[in-house]
């Protein structure tokens, strides 16, 4: 088991890749706590994982609120004694929306989820792993943080912003023997992708594939395995690294 009696603490964990890292981090033998807003299925998550009360918890989490991140992380300390690995994964997008488009509300709310909320429980969890001596921190920010997207402003910019700040806390804790590095996606079987085909309509699944040179779109569990490579000891020589896990579509 390459994550035995690690402790993980997963933002969004309740849903699409960080449900399926959940799992995953489950079965290699990690304690995982669930920070997700929603209560309902935070449980039905950990269920579906098998993380009984000694190895899975939840608490409530909104990522962009300061009070929340320091609850998440004192609690997986006080429930576990410890914290290993923390895998920011929370994330919103609104479609659609060139800059013109896109509402004050929407950029704001677009950066404090994606953008503050990984800064937020970075900045709460790293005290911890630097009191050990050693810890993990995965990001889960886009290929739209690579390249640029066509009606998608708000969520470019921030996933553009989340691989910076995972390059600039790679450098500054690597000394401290914390490892940062981040997960650049495709599109990926998820609620969140679900929604982007409901809205769009006909043909919507073949139209994704399409944008990818490998021909199909990726599962949660391809992008969970990435993680786990990065939160293992597998990668004990990679931080800040941005990972592309794509299908090959920023390699054009």
């Amino acid at each position: 088991m390459r994550l035995r009696e690690k402790v993980a603490l997963i933002t969004g964990g309740n849903s699409g890749v960080g449900l399926a890292t959940a799992k995953l981090f489950a079965d290699e033998g990690a304690k995982v706590m669930i920070a997700a807003r929603d209560r309902d299925r935070a449980v039905a998550a950990l269920r579906l994982i098998g993380a009984d009360h000694d190895r899975g918890r939840y608490v409530a989490c909104d990522v962009h609120l300061e009070d929340d991140c320091r609850g998440a992380v004192d609690a997986t300390s006080e429930a576990f004694g410890r914290l290993d690995v923390l895998v920011n994964n929370a994330g919103i997008i609104y479609r659609g929306r060139d800059v013109v488009r896109t509402t004050l509300e929407e950029w704001d709310k677009t950066f404090a989820v994606n953008v503050r909320g990984a800064f937020l429980m970075s900045k709460f969890a790293l005290p911890e792993m630097i009191r050990a001596g050693s810890g993990c921190i995965v990001n889960v920010a886009s290929y739209f943080g690579l390249v640029g997207g066509k009606g998608v402003a708000a969520y470019c910019a921030s996933k553009g912003a989340l691989v910076q700040l995972t390059r600039a806390m790679a450098l500054d804790y690597a000394e401290e023997g914390v490892r940062v590095n981040c997960v650049c996606p495709g599109s990926v079987q998820t609620p969140m992708l679900d929604q982007a085909w409901a809205e769009y309509g006909d043909g919507a699944p073949e139209h994704w594939a399409a944008k990818h040179p490998i021909g199909r779109i990726a599962q949660p569990e391809e992008v969970a395995q990435a993680i786990l490579y990065l939160a293992s000891s597998a990668s004990s020589f990679v931080t800040g690294a941005a990972l592309p896990i794509d299908g090959g579509i920023t390699a054009g």
